[in-house]
């Protein structure tokens, strides 16, 4: 099959269509998802890319509450008085039930987000090594990026993120090198030419690491706006980088290479993101390899390397939002 990385061939006119680890999990149930008509409007007006805004940071509303765990069988207790267990437990249904409002705000990186950009990193095997360096990378890649958080958190916390770096303007540093050597040290022979190629910065329009983590139950809804707002953040930057001509051009990109982190399960390859096994259906082609194991956790590590073009992300953006209106 001949292959579609090329991306300078590709239309600017185009539209974008588990196992988890346990210390990035955001404890709460989703009940209500509302998003206001101003951000819709800012949401449909930046897809295209044409308008020339810079996008704003967008608000997500939800109301989050602990799951409540409850025992259906009853056993009798003659050592303890039945009203006092009636008493705590009423106590405890109260305190459950309390749903805790979130806003959160998609805004651009900052230096205040480094430890939890790193802790996201440093979550993925293929990253452990290199989480520092990767999140001080995140943090100065201001044009293209965006980090979910919180409104008015002293802690700056970090719910998610998503990024792309361009293999060539950061060659020289070292982390970039070793997930370069990674992938192409895996890579199956009748695709390394192509994927060597990428790499090395030599495609006709740019190739970047699409590196992007979160909270793994973060609702769908905010998943996709993560990602939609990264669309928009490339389509902004291409007009309106402050780096002049060449900087837009350099996040002008034509091909993504994401290193995916998952498991394996009685054979069978298990996302951590399920947005990556999205991404996965569009890919040019995908390749695995064994990756370091995650401390505390006994599943089969695997990194699922996915190549893809512009167009096949716009692809899987339209198939991620069909996914998550269901």
């Amino acid at each position: 099959e001949k292959s579609q990385l090329q991306p300078a061939e590709e239309s600017s006119s185009e539209e974008y269509s588990s196992e988890e680890d346990d210390d990035l999990v955001l404890e709460g149930e989703l009940k209500k998802v509302e998003y206001d008509s101003e951000e819709e409007d800012a949401s449909d007006d930046g897809d295209d890319g044409e308008d020339g805004e810079e996008p704003v940071a967008k608000r997500q509303k939800n109301d989050v509450g602990k799951k409540k765990k409850s025992d259906d069988k009853k056993t009798k207790n003659s050592k303890k008085d039945a009203s006092d267990e009636d008493s705590d437990d009423d106590d405890s249904s109260e305190e459950d039930l309390t749903p805790l409002n979130v806003d959160f705000i998609f805004c651009d990186t900052k230096e205040e987000y480094f430890h939890g950009l790193k802790m996201h990193l440093h979550s993925m095997p293929a990253f452990q090594a290199h989480s520092s360096a990767l999140a001080d990378l995140v943090i100065e890649n201001i044009s293209v990026g965006t980090v979910i958080g919180t409104e008015d958190d002293p802690d700056d916390n970090v719910f998610g993120f998503a990024s792309v770096l361009n293999v060539t303007t950061y060659q020289e540093q070292t982390c970039i090198q070793e997930m370069k050597k990674m992938c192409l040290k895996h890579c199956p022979n009748e695709r390394k030419n192509e994927l060597e190629t990428v790499l090395s910065g030599k495609t006709k329009r740019p190739a970047g690491f699409m590196i992007h983590g979160r909270m793994v139950n973060l609702p769908l809804e905010i998943t996709h706006v993560l990602h939609q707002q990264l669309v928009l953040d490339m389509d902004w930057a291409v007009e309106h980088a402050e780096g002049g001509e060449d900087e837009r051009k350099s996040l002008d990109f034509g091909v993504f290479v994401l290193m995916a982190p998952c498991t394996r399960v009685n054979g069978s390859l298990i996302y951590k993101y399920f947005d990556d096994e999205v991404f996965s259906g569009r890919a040019e082609f995908t390749f695995e390899f064994d990756a370091p194991k995650v401390f505390g956790t006994e599943e089969k590590q695997v990194c699922s390397v996915i190549v893809m073009t512009k167009t096949g992300h716009r692809q899987a953006m339209k198939d991620l939002e069909e996914l998550v209106a269901r």
